[in-house]
């Protein structure tokens, strides 16, 4: 038979019902309802004497909130944690009393936020799962064809930049990811105005923190790769600068482009964002981030000598422009916060991410642990991918159940880790779920490097118990990590959605890199060794 004919001959009848599967109905719905209200048009809120408005839709079991609206983004007023979601029905009708009880209110909450089966939410973070999963290997997979560039043998503390930079999908795409997914679902997208003005004023608020956060990277490598040694040349500290700055503003530029898209087609197909936008934020991320970390560095180790200058010149280029991105980010209430109080979760979370580059620099400079480069990327990105969705789901979850600084009942008391898993609320039902694709997962990726012959380490028996044993461990932590800080952040007033993200995966990036250098360590130790493979 011919492949012509052979192709003509399948039946792809059964995908639209697959698809149809991955969607729940009552997303689908929910999606449905705010269209129609948007279409309808809705009434105009009624000012309240503090300054902000009520919109006609509520909750009937919280009568007492209130949200504020664009056009009193002026006054000062605005509170990250402002519940999101709309205070109304979703039908769009009047309420014909002014107080109902508070059964109904709960019947209420459960129609806003429909219940996802077990099959249907792995079935929608399975895709992007893999499709992130295949991105971190190819991450891997160009570090360890980049670590015998010139540049990367002669200025290694560029491996210290790695997690730093690779983390920039943690503090900055996800954490966007995160936030326009809970707008998404809680309703604050439906009106194109404010669905832009929130999109682009967070793109230029992520532009002024990417800029930032590529200079302060650079910083923490000189001090930790060349201070403690001893050893000091300008021309590679303004390299590593250079570098540094230009790819994480043009890295955060074109994923923030993406990530748009995934979350403008996300609504407008009736997924729900929450269990796709974050791994699709990193499935190509950490492969554009180091492919433009190693071009620009090598491109500009090759000026070192003959034009000095051109990296001064790069770094000064992208640094003036963040005061536009600075002036474009204060035009929205948001954005225009976080451009004042975002900053101590992103700063933080390089710093971490900078301390598992020290490791990963130190573990790269011994050739008997070669073989840990190409799986780096790929156990901190599964880690770190995993736990952002967890993170955005309870962090959604607290905002359509609870109000800042409460927490729901079963969040209350001392935390203890079998509350993240033991039960039967959504929110352990997902954590179950990512916790069961860690093996499969990093087993398809593991064979996905051994066939491309990559990585300095054959796939024996005992590697493959150790390394699985280090990443199932690692998103262990990160799980019950995340369910403890989410809701202690939203206890003490901040939004989960801005501030645990870059702390998660932060923590992912370090948990990775230290466990596996202990396990190649380990390895190392009882005889497990094949430090020539893939050379």
């Amino acid at each position: 038979m011919s492949p012509t004919r052979a192709w003509s001959s399948i039946s792809f009848r059964p995908i639209p019902s697959l698809l149809q599967t991955m969607v729940p109905a009552g997303y689908t719905a929910l999606q449905e309802e705010r269209l129609a209200m948007v279409d309808l048009g809705m009434p105009k809120p009624d000012s309240l004497k503090n300054g902000f408005q009520r919109e006609p839709r509520r909750h009937s079991d919280r009568s007492s909130r209130t949200s504020i609206s664009l056009s009193d983004a002026g006054d000062g007023h605005y509170v990250e944690t402002e519940p999101m979601l709309p205070d109304g029905r979703l039908s769009g009708e009047e309420a014909d009393e002014e107080e109902e009880s508070e059964e109904e209110g709960q019947q209420q909450a459960t129609r806003n936020m429909p219940k996802e089966s077990p099959l249907a939410m792995a079935l929608q973070i399975l895709v992007p799962f893999l499709l992130a999963g295949f991105g971190t290997v190819s991450a891997g997979v160009v570090l360890d064809i980049v670590q015998h560039w010139e540049a990367f043998k002669n200025i290694t503390e560029i491996f210290i930049l790695v997690p730093a930079l690779l983390g920039l999908k943690g503090n900055l795409e996800m954490t966007l990811a995160s936030r326009l997914s809970t707008a998404v679902n809680v309703g604050k997208m439906d009106s194109p105005i404010e669905k832009w003005n929130l999109i682009i004023g967070n793109l230029a608020l992520k532009q002024v923190q990417a800029t930032v956060i590529g200079f302060l990277a650079a910083v923490a490598a000189v001090v930790l790769g060349w201070i403690p040694e001893g050893k000091f040349q300008i021309s590679h500290a303004v390299l590593l600068c250079s570098s540094s700055v230009a790819t994480a503003f043009i890295a955060s530029l074109l994923q923030g482009f993406i990530m748009v898209g995934v979350i403008v087609g996300s609504k407008k197909t009736g997924i729900n964002p929450d269990n796709v936008a974050t791994p699709i934020a990193a499935s190509f991320g950490d492969l554009i981030t180091l492919a433009i970390l190693a071009w620009i560095s090598q491109g500009l180790y090759n000026c070192l000598d003959s034009q000095p200058y051109v990296s001064s010149l790069v770094c000064a280029f992208f640094m003036c422009l963040t005061p536009l991105w600075m002036v474009i980010s204060s035009k929205h209430p948001a954005s225009r916060q976080l451009l004042y109080s975002g900053w101590e979760p992103v700063i933080t979370a390089m710093f971490i991410s900078s301390i598992g580059g020290l490791i990963l620099d130190k573990t790269v400079s011994d050739p008997n642990l070669a073989g840990i480069v190409v799986y780096t990327p790929v156990i901190n990105g599964i880690g770190g991918n995993l736990v952002a969705i967890q993170s955005s789901r309870i962090s959604t979850y607290l905002h359509f159940h609870s109000t800042p600084g409460e927490v729901p009942d079963e969040a209350k008391g001392c935390y203890y880790p079998c509350r993240t898993f033991s039960g039967t609320g959504a929110n352990h039902r997902s954590a179950q779920v990512l916790l069961l694709l860690v093996i499969p997962g990093h087993l398809i990726f593991l064979y996905t490097i051994d066939l491309m012959e990559r990585g300095h380490t054959s796939l024996t028996p005992v590697f493959m118990v150790v390394y699985l044993a280090a990443a199932l461990f690692q998103v262990f932590l990160l799980l019950c990590i995340a369910d403890w800080m989410v809701h202690s952040m939203w206890k003490s007033g901040k939004d989960p959605d801005s501030f645990s993200i870059p702390y998660l995966t932060a923590l992912g990036d370090l948990l990775g890199t230290a466990l596996l250098a202990l396990s190649f360590h380990f390895l190392w130790v009882i005889g497990d060794q094949d430090s020539d493979v893939g050379d």
